[in-house]
């Protein structure tokens, strides 16, 4: 029997002397203002992804110069939670040390800098360092930033949630001193010890893996996209455990019917001491199970649908030494964020502010100025969601009008805003992100005005969940929208329908490589049929099933390219 060849990212890990390799050299390189080899890829295991500027790529290269490289930082924020003085500061850096000025809020509950040149990526992690904020394993294939549902009216269970997400996240941290050593000037440990990295492995993880604690009946974070979930079960303000569901992720590969998205499978029920033993348990058996030969089948889902989920589930139970419990019982009845005012059970009051897209940056409005005068006068903290948007929490009631007033003031607070636009959401995509077959960001603002007067015409008075993602890797979601978009070219995406109000279904491809035109063609008449004929209240989502214009994905390994 031949013995199967592993991946190039492979070898890249296991020679890399946990996550060193030449980082420190190529740094010192002023030859080039990227990272060369292996380090292209090791530089994701401390937060960051090799860019460059993509609407000017083909300028520089007439001119016989290299890209315009530079990095994008995504920072670990476990349940996005940072004070304002902290914010203070990742405000400064992004005004003086990013080319684009801007502080892009992401789905991964977390900020991410963008535009920062080799010159200055030390300097910005001592300076996060500073603040008591750091990049580690937020790329690459590990654990990354953990996110938990951004709840600030029950704030006694919030706080419960939100600490277990940072222990998870600590737990399942990388141990290897690399990030120090480099970034933060630490000394040199380099350890000869077989376990160093005793739940990850000394090659890591197959794949990127990712983890949430979700609060119902809020599913703001999107528990399906992620391979390990854990849904928070309560008696009255007291956490008690989490039903664990695995093996959710929505990244495939364009023409590769082996790749598909896919829901999350319950495990069942844990009391809350057996957190972390299971989330390691879930860790290590992906890490010994998956795939590393084909990275395009080597998330968590595909290795449950390769081995059965009976088969995974019980191992998970072996070596965390423990037995699920059947789950309890949990309802979502909401998905994205409660905007504006909402009053917490513990007096205090709590702002939800829309950030269209993330990007905060003073152009059409003064965003970004906005924020920095609320933080300058904020005593309580900010919670980044995982829609993109942003809550200024734990507001006594005296200074409620005080920053509604600087919100107001500089636009963070914009009543003309609509529902729909507040259900709409895209990843970065052009100009930054490499892997961007299409447009999104800058694309979802005029298609959300475009929808807003389709349902203004058919008298809609309801919402559809939109999202638009530049490729098939899923950073925005579309495949647990209502509607999504996933890019294939320029102007060229494949519709997806019927994915449920709460983020619950799978949507179904309806029609492949469709100009943005000739896709708000086929909303018109899809929304004039839902207006028509649907049931009362009946979502977008479920009525295109209903109808037969889309079936039902139950199965994915078996429904999604049937």
């Amino acid at each position: 029997m031949s013995e199967v060849k592993l991946s190039v990212n492979e070898r890249i890990k296991g020679e890399s002397r946990h996550l060193r390799g030449t980082i420190s050299e190529d740094l010192k390189d002023p030859l080039t203002g990227g990272f060369t080899s292996d380090n292209f890829q090791l530089i994701r295991f401390h937060g960051m992804y090799q860019q460059d500027d993509r609407d000017i790529r083909a300028e520089r290269q007439a001119q016989k110069l290299e890209p315009l490289h530079n990095v994008m930082l995504r920072a670990r924020l476990p349940g996005g939670v940072i004070t304002p003085k902290q914010w203070l500061a990742i405000d400064e850096f992004a005004d003086t040390h990013t080319s684009y000025g801007s502080i892009r809020l992401t789905t991964r509950q977390t900020f991410q800098f963008h535009g920062v040149l080799k010159r200055d990526i030390k300097l910005m992690h001592q300076t996060l360092n500073s603040i008591g904020i750091d990049s580690i394993a937020t790329a690459g294939d590990v654990n990354r930033n953990v996110l938990c549902t951004s709840n600030p009216v029950e704030s006694v269970l919030h706080q419960q949630a939100y600490e277990w997400a940072a222990k998870i996240s600590e737990h399942l941290l990388p141990k290897t001193r690399a990030y120090a050593e480099i970034w933060l000037d630490g000394e040199k440990v380099e350890s000869t010890e077989d376990n160093v990295e005793p739940i990850l492995g000394d090659t890591y993880l197959p794949r990127k893996f990712k983890t949430t604690v979700v609060i119902p009946p809020h599913n703001d974070v999107d528990l399906h996209a992620n391979d390990l979930n854990f849904v928070a079960i309560s008696e009255g303000d007291k956490l008690i455990g989490f039903n664990v569901l695995v093996g959710g992720g929505l990244a495939t590969t364009h023409g590769d019917t082996s790749t598909y998205a896919r829901r999350a499978d319950d495990f069942g029920f844990i009391p809350l001491s057996h957190t972390l033993q299971v989330a390691a348990a879930v860790v290590t058996t992906q890490r010994d199970w998956g795939n590393r030969s084909n990275r395009k089948n080597a998330k968590t889902k595909y290795t449950l649908d390769r081995v059965g989920i009976d088969v995974f589930k019980a191992e998970v139970e072996r070596r965390a030494g423990i037995k699920f419990s059947e789950s309890k019982p949990y309802e979502f009845t909401s998905r994205g964020d409660r905007f504006g005012w909402v009053s917490g059970i513990d007096g205090k009051e709590h702002l939800t502010l829309f950030v269209e897209n993330g990007r905060l940056l003073d152009t059409v409005k003064p965003l970004k100025s906005g924020m920095r005068e609320i933080a300058k006068v904020h005593s309580g903290d900010f919670r980044l969601t995982a829609n993109q948007n942003l809550i200024v929490a734990g507001v006594a009631p005296e200074n409620k009008a005080k920053i509604e007033a600087i919100a107001r003031e500089y636009g963070l607070i914009d009543d003309s805003v609509s529902d729909q636009r507040k259900d709409s959401m895209a990843c970065v995509a052009f100009p930054t992100c490499p892997l961007a077959m299409a447009e999104a960001e800058r694309f979802l603002p005029e298609f959300v005005t475009q929808i807003e007067g389709l349902l203004d015409k058919h008298q809609a008075n309801d919402t559809i969940v939109v999202r638009v993602t530049g490729c098939p890797n899923g950073c925005g979601r579309a495949l647990l929208a209502e509607v999504g978009l996933v890019g294939k070219g320029p102007d060229k995406y494949n519709l997806h329908l019927g994915g449920s109000r709460y983020g619950e279904r799978i949507p179904k491809m309806y029609k492949e490589g469709l100009s943005s035109a000739v896709i708000l063609q086929e909303l018109d008449s899809l929304i004039g049929l839902w207006v028509d004929e649907r049931n009362s209240g009946e979502s977008f989502g479920d009525f295109v099933i209903r109808a037969g214009i889309v079936a039902e994905i139950k199965v994915s390994k078996v429904d999604f390219h049937d």
